[in-house]
């Protein structure tokens, strides 16, 4: 049975996972997002730059693990990539306040598309027996924050370090007035999207509970 590698530092993205019933291995990729975005171009589509970076970052790891002698016989890690698709630009985490700011005063009472990026890598023995890439989209409804409510969001630091300056399941839910599609995939990992692309790869999500039970159930 595969043991499963969550390739991300995301708490939200491990916190899906676990209550879904398993537990991965966490190992945090060390890709340069800038400059994979920047080897693609301007003109690169959306969905194309979310799922290359998703992959990346899967790739990276078992690479790491491998080296490291560390990769089981029977490897599956997971690379996931958020970023929010506001009036035809990417956005990614805004890193400080003023940016956050600024994307809430022109998000707010709008709406914009949440792409996440996932790459399935399985592997056996360090070589790579199956891989699964895609993408999924789910369409946010922006509320209003008053000014006091935004500043007092952006004083926790929750927003800053977020594809989009939003969170779905943490302190930003308050100002979402809707979404249309997974919502998994908001929190950053799409359940739906992932159980396709393990069964393209040969595993089932019996296997994973099976191998990777979560001790959070």
């Amino acid at each position: 049975m595969p043991r499963l590698v969550l390739a991300s530092a995301s708490p939200a993205r491990l916190s899906v996972l676990r209550g879904a019933g398993v537990e991965p291995f966490v190992q945090v990729s060390e890709v340069d997002e800038d400059a994979i975005i920047a080897e693609l171009g301007p003109d690169a589509l959306p969905e194309v730059v979310v799922t290359t970076l998703a992959r990346a970052k899967a790739t990276d790891v078992l690479r790491r693990l491998t080296a490291e002698g560390t990769a089981s016989d029977d490897l599956v890690v997971i690379g996931c990539d958020s970023m929010l698709l506001f009036d035809g630009k990417l956005q990614g985490k805004p890193g400080t306040v003023e940016v956050a700011r600024a994307r809430w005063k022109r998000m707010s009472g709008h709406s914009a598309e949440l792409l996440t990026g996932h790459s399935v890598l399985r592997a056996r023995g360090g070589q790579i027996v199956a891989q699964a890439d895609d993408h999924s989209g789910t369409a946010v409804r922006f509320g209003t924050p008053s000014d006091a409510d935004l500043e007092a969001y952006l004083a926790t630091g929750e927003a800053l370090q977020v594809a989009g300056a939003f969170t779905l399941d943490g302190l930003g839910g308050w100002f979402i007035d809707g979404i249309e599609g997974d919502p998994s995939s908001v929190i950053g990992i799409g359940l739906p999207l992932v159980r396709r692309l393990l069964a393209d790869a040969g595993v089932s999500v019996a296997d994973l509970w099976s191998s990777n039970p979560s001790a959070h159930e």
